[in-house]
């Protein structure tokens, strides 16, 4: 037993125990463990630690990608939200497939292997521009044009693309998995408060918990490896947090398919309705990532994305994290411009100096290249295996 659960009440200790030993923690427990004070912090984060370990190894991946910005157009107004342009605006629009294929090919030329697609969700739904501009590029659905776009990477290009469209039908699915190596959907919270007049998600109809849940679930009925993750900072409480992943753990433990929970923190900017909105704590985040950790189980890949905190590394690897998501040599964080991406040697020598060997990783996670072989596209199968080492990390990609 760690010495520091010498300190922490009985129940607890006999909750974190029963953890390693391969149960699953119950929701009462983790509302205590998340509003628990700083020996309970580090107790937590221990226990997080040896999970991650005894799941995970002492290997910590990344992906080497480029950020494709398809629209800034978005139905949506998230009150936290800069990446969403007006069509007023010089930026709102959407790029062309030269530009497309421009970015792609310069992320090819730098190694990367991930063509990430983030955009606004299902514009030509509020604006006649965004119905426009589709029509002229030969495409009447935002969805349309990203299948489309994901076709013209893996046509022209080596990388595998990996798309965050929004919410998606059962069809819109089914068709984007033949050209995605993985796809995702940020859950956030599944607070319905956070939707009430005067919430972040007021005017945002896309971010109902309900819509968002159904498209994880239908991911998971199509056996699609999908990304999801909280963000964190936005108003909810530690109880809604917890209660969010409990919402996951309940959909992975159903079909399998949740590859990687990423904990994301809310960046304040000047241009934002919630500009004067505190941000969460280093603390905090790296106690919601122990959280998932214990929730989600040894397994899980769980992920803080290193340009939104830099100089805490070593803390949010302590608190059992795994990955550090996306990183590019090419292109920006559209959605946290102000957040430049880190070097990855200099993050490479954190985990060194903590002990650990970081890994560049596809859009998909080695245990579904090599043992989900179900989850995978037939026509990118080949393709995708043909990327990685006999580990399922990409072949060449250690850092030191």
């Amino acid at each position: 037993m760690p010495a520091t659960l010498n300190r922490v009440h009985p129940l607890i200790i006999e909750s974190l125990n029963s953890v390693m030993e391969g149960a699953s923690i119950d929701r009462e427990t983790a509302y205590n463990l998340i509003n628990g004070h700083s020996i309970v912090f580090q107790a937590l984060t221990e226990t997080a630690n040896r999970l991650r370990d005894l799941g995970k190894g002492r290997y910590v991946s990344y992906s080497r990608k480029v950020f494709i910005p398809l629209t800034t157009l978005c139905r949506d107004r998230c009150s936290y939200c800069d990446f969403r342009k007006e069509p007023n605006h010089p930026q709102g629009r959407f790029m062309t497939p030269d530009e497309v294929l421009q970015v792609a090919e310069a992320g090819q030329r730098f190694g990367c292997t991930e063509a990430l697609f983030v955009l606004g969700e299902r514009p030509e739904q509020r604006y006649p521009e965004a119905r426009g501009q589709l029509k002229r590029l030969g495409y009447n659905t935002t969805m349309e044009y990203v299948e489309a776009m994901c076709q013209l990477v893996l046509k022209e290009t080596t990388l595998l693309p990996h798309s965050n469209p929004g919410n998606m039908t059962l069809k819109e699915l089914a068709r984007l998995k033949e050209v995605n190596a993985s796809l995702g959907l940020m859950l956030e919270n599944v607070s319905e408060r956070l939707c009430a007049q005067g919430e972040p998600h007021e005017m945002a109809p896309s971010k109902r918990p309900r819509a968002r849940l159904s498209t994880l679930r239908r991911a998971g009925e199509l056996r699609i490896p999908f990304t999801t993750g909280l963000l964190i900072g936005i108003g909810e409480t530690p109880e809604e947090v917890i209660d969010s992943l409990f919402a996951i753990k309940e959909l992975h433990d159903t079909y399998g398919h949740i590859q990687e929970v990423i904990i994301q923190n809310f960046r304040a900017k000047p241009t934002i309705p919630m500009r004067d909105h505190p941000e969460p704590t280093t603390e905090y985040i790296a106690k919601v990532a122990a959280m998932a950790r214990v929730i989600l189980g040894g397994s899980m890949n769980i992920q803080v994305p290193p340009n939104l905190s830099p100089g805490e590394y070593g803390l949010f690897l302590s608190a059992g994290i795994n990955d550090w998501g996306g990183i590019s040599p090419v292109t920006k964080d559209y959605v946290n411009p102000e957040a430049p991406w880190p070097e990855v040697e200099a993050v490479g020598r954190v985990c060194a100096e903590k002990g650990f060997e970081l890994k560049a990783r596809l859009p998909l996670y080695p245990e579904y290249i090599l043992h989900k072989d179900d989850y995978l596209p037939d026509a990118l199968k080949e393709r995708i295996r043909s990327h990685v080492d006999a580990e399922g990390f990409v072949k060449g990609g250690v850092i030191r």
